[in-house]
Formats: C-alpha cells, sequence, structure tokens
C-alpha cells in the first residue's frame, strides 16, 4: 500500500516536470530561433515479488510476479525543425534556412551557436563596427572571429548573399563581396547540445564537434537570407493538447494516492 503512494508521488512530480515544460514552450512562442522541448519519461526499476517458479504438482509458472516502482524524468530533448521565417524591417535580421548555426563569442570567451539571426551592428572600443546579437556578443565569421568592420563601411549599405558573403556596392552599386562571411556551423547529432538560455546553445559529448560549413564539403550547405527571422517552433494547438493530457496524469496519479490511503484508512479501522 505505502509502495502505491510513492508509484503516485513520482507520477506527480514528472507530470509536474512536463506542466513546466510545456509552460515555457508556451512562454516562447514569440521568441526567434527558440525550439520547442519535449519531456521523456522512462519507468523505475520493478520489483519482483515472485520469480519463476513451480506449482505444488511441480508444473512450472509460465511468468514471475512484478510490481513497478514508478516513472521519473530522463529527458527533456530539444525539437531543431526550421520554425516559419518572418518579414523584418531590420537590415541585420538573418534567418537560416537548413541544418546550420550562427556562432556568437561569450563573455567567457566560449562560442555559443543559435538560430537567432536578430542581429545589429554596435560600434566597439576601438571605433571599429561589431556585428553582435541582441545581447551584445560579437557575432563569428567563417573562421570563428568576430566580424569587425572598419567606419568606412556604411551599414545601412551592407548586404549579405544566401551563402552569408558580407558585401558592399562600388563605383557602379552592384554589391562586391569584402572579404568577410557570416560563419554557418553544424553538428552530427543536434538533439545532444546543451540549451543555455532560451536560444543559446554550447555543444556537448553527445552532439559530436563542431562542423564548418566552409571548410567541410561533406554537410549541405544553409541558406543565410536576409530580412527575415526565423520564428519560434512552437505549435500553440499541440502544446495546448499536451497540457491538457500532463494536467490529466497528474490528476489520475493524485487520484492513485487518495484512493491508496483511503484503503489505508479502511485498513486501520478493521479492528474498531
Amino acid at each position: 500500500m505505502v509502495r502505491s503512494l510513492w508509484s503516485g508521488a513520482t507520477g506527480m512530480n514528472a507530470q509536474q516536470v512536463n506542466v513546466d515544460t510545456i509552460a515555457n514552450n508556451l512562454a516562447n512562442v514569440n521568441s526567434m530561433g527558440y525550439k520547442a522541448q519535449v519531456t521523456q519519461f522512462k519507468s523505475l526499476l520493478y520489483q519482483n515479488l515472485q520469480t519463476v517458479t513451480t506449482t505444488a504438482n511441480g508444473d512450472p509458472k509460465p511468468t514471475s510476479s512484478q510490481v513497478g516502482l514508478g516513472v521519473r524524468t530522463s529527458s527533456i530533448n530539444s525539437i531543431f525543425t526550421q520554425g516559419s521565417l518572418l518579414d523584418s524591417d531590420s537590415d541585420t535580421a538573418f534567418a537560416i534556412e537548413g541544418e546550420g548555426f550562427f556562432a556568437v563569442r561569450g563573455e567567457d570567451g566560449e562560442n555559443y551557436y543559435t538560430r537567432n539571426g536578430d542581429f545589429t551592428w554596435a560600434i566597439g572600443s576601438d571605433n571599429r563596427m561589431t556585428l553582435t546579437n541582441s545581447d551584445g556578443l560579437p557575432v563569428l565569421d567563417a573562421q570563428a572571429r568576430p566580424i569587425v568592420l572598419n567606419r568606412t563601411y556604411v551599414a545601412s549599405k551592407l548586404a549579405i548573399s544566401e551563402d552569408g558573403e558580407i558585401c558592399y556596392p562600388d563605383g557602379t552599386n552592384n554589391p562586391v563581396p569584402i572579404g568577410v562571411k557570416i560563419g554557418t556551423y553544424q553538428f552530427s547529432n543536434p538533439g545532444g547540445l546543451k540549451r543555455v538560455g532560451d536560444t543559446l546553445f554550447t555543444p556537448t559529448d553527445a552532439s559530436g564537434r563542431v562542423i564548418n560549413e566552409e571548410t567541410n564539403g561533406e554537410v549541405t550547405k544553409s541558406r543565410i537570407i536576409q530580412g527575415y527571422l526565423e520564428g519560434s517552433n512552437v505549435h500553440v494547438a499541440n502544446e495546448m493538447v499536451n497540457l491538457i493530457v500532463a494536467q490529466r496524469a497528474y490528476e489520475m496519479n493524485s487520484k492513485s494516492i487518495t484512493t491508496s490511503d483511503s484503503m489505508l484508512e479502511v485498513a486501520n479501522n478493521l479492528k474498531r
């Protein structure tokens, strides 16, 4: 009887994590480059009440007797499907079409990867222009170096080609590459990336090493589309259905606890 109480409690804890994950997805439905998360569960160990034995007549019993000990959260996975491309009035809004990620340099000196291409040109202390994300972190080029340009360039005239080349108009107003390319990077297993914040990710052993699309000819190159941002891949209708299912599962686990409590109360009152 006490075992049933703990099984119900583990189910309530697991579904609480599930509800929290769904709520976070819904909260970030308008976050650019956000990737939805899904909670995975696994059963706890089963306890053997009786192993495979024989009857009094010597006939073997075909199955053993086992009882489960509940459930727990095994992982929270990110879903890296393509989000919708949303039109933007900004010249430094970039959307990736494909499997690639932008790279930014964190304040700790580590490289982080994102699908959020909401960038801007910032003026640094050396009076040069640096391409940064909305948090002020510098965006990296195809050689994993911060993109820094001289003030001789007019930011509003800079254009980006689909392969990431930064172009500037020449004397005849034709865009000419200036020798700087926005870097795009891939991973053999994006699901293994570790989430840092809402839209930043860092590599792990599970994700594999960073693959530079510029230097690796075996991967399909991503396209960079200027004037667009990749929206969240959260589907509100699906998340609302998942939320209802999670709430009902929470209630069912709660009912199992109250039922076990009622049975314990009856057992305690048998002697009266």
